[in-house]
């Protein structure tokens, strides 16, 4: 073929694409959950194939921004109705079709892709959502009948402990300083099982909402935890009477946001061995056979639909931890001074808040620096990328309290 043809013909391509009503503003570092990179199917791309691969070679923080995309996107764009409620799921196709048209707008919800359509009365379909609990990871699964809308394995709270013990030896230290002291007040947070473990099921919780503002969810299935009592062992008994207590105000609060079926383990392994599904022995690995599995089982023993899952892709969510009320470090620095920890702001913008920065792409925001700038922060691991971003390189996306990737 002659070049000059070539030419044109690459010309032409290029408009084409560019000619997409609603996504001339997409880059790639917007697309959280809307179909695979380089995927037509997926959310729509206004750059060229050759200034993609351009990009990912002179820019290796665009390397590790297309592995994210690539992890968290999503086979179906969770749609919200013109009072932003949740309503059914649709294709990436139809979203794009939607888009075009100007009958829906792209919204980002704590760094979930979504969008919000003019409609107002849609017809539903029941989603259970089943749910794995751990004690270090999480697993959650948005099924109906026909489709698996989402499967998120979610990381546990378990530093609330620790965060205890550093409060009261800081509380003891400032006893012994020469600092103004107000009379000591009763104990205000009493409840009837400690903190560490409130904190786990409130965070179950937590995500269970976040996920029923994205999908309509009809019911819940969950998998009990059952705390075996033991004769004449009091410290057995005394460390599980909390599990139970939780357990039981965790079921309260489900059921009254929904219908609500209980499932013993045997149970989730009979219907697991039934459909020739494996489970792995490594619970830590982020894998759809570690705890996701068991929440698909849980969802489908529901709504039924399925022999084998239909979508093992996962969404992976860790929570972020914020020292909201310390405000000095326990250690001074030189000098005898200490510094400044703590808060939730970070300069103009809110720790934790997703946002789009000229160089490191999609990244959230961690501490402040008063003569550098703010500090960013990556969304797969949480390592600091840069401590001197300016105000003026960032954009705001959404405020979130989660990594999710």
């Amino acid at each position: 073929m002659p070049i000059s043809k070539l030419k044109v013909k690459t010309e032409t391509r290029v408009d084409k694409i560019k000619s997409c009503k609603g996504f001339g503003r997409s880059k790639s570092t917007e697309r959280t959950g809307c179909g695979k990179p380089g995927h037509t199917g997926g959310a729509a791309q206004a750059t060229s194939p050759c200034v993609r691969q351009s990009r990912r070679a002179t820019n290796p923080s665009v390397v590790k921004q297309k592995e994210i995309e690539k992890v968290t996107s999503l086979s179906f764009i969770p749609v919200l109705n013109k009072n932003r409620k949740a309503v059914m799921p649709c294709s990436p196709a139809r979203a794009r079709q939607l888009l075009s048209n100007g009958r829906a707008t792209v919204q980002h919800y704590k760094g979930i892709f979504c969008i919000l359509i003019d409609k107002e009365d849609c017809r539903l379909q029941d989603i259970s959502l089943g749910i794995d609990t751990g004690s270090k990871r999480e697993a959650f699964t948005a099924k109906s009948k026909h489709h698996t809308y989402i499967n998120v394995l979610a990381d546990a709270v378990t530093w609330v402990k620790d965060s205890v013990e550093v409060k009261r030896n800081m509380r003891k230290a400032r006893r012994f300083r020469k600092t103004p002291c107000r009379k000591n007040k009763y104990n205000r947070c009493r409840t009837p099982f400690p903190p560490s473990t409130k904190s786990r099921w409130q965070s179950k919780l937590r995500v269970i909402k976040f996920l029923m503002k994205l999908y309509p969810v009809t019911s819940f299935v969950v998998e009990d935890i059952s705390a075996v009592t033991k004769k004449d062992c009091k410290k057995w008994n005394k460390s599980f009477s909390p599990l139970e207590v939780g357990k039981t105000w965790f079921y309260d609060n489900l059921r009254k946001l929904g219908r609500l079926e209980i499932k013993a383990g045997f149970e989730t392994k009979t219907e697991r061995d039934r459909l020739g599904l494996k489970k792995t022995k490594s619970k830590l690995e982020s894998v759809f056979s570690a705890h996701n599995v068991d929440s698909w089982v849980l969802a489908n023993q529901v709504v039924g639909g399925h022999t084998k899952p239909d979508n093992e892709a996962m969404v992976r969510m860790v929570p972020l931890q914020f020292a909201r009320r310390q405000l000095h470090r326990l250690q001074f620095s030189r000098g005898g001074i200490r510094t400044r920890y703590g808060g939730t702001k970070s300069g103009r913008f809110t720790r934790g808040m997703l946002v789009k920065h000229k160089k490191h792409g999609l990244c959230y925001v961690g501490g402040y620096m008063d003569k550098l700038g703010v500090s960013l922060h990556s969304l797969c691991d949480g390592k600091r990328l840069c401590q001197n971003a300016k105000d003026k390189d960032i954009g705001v996306m959404c405020y979130s309290s989660w990594r999710i990737y």
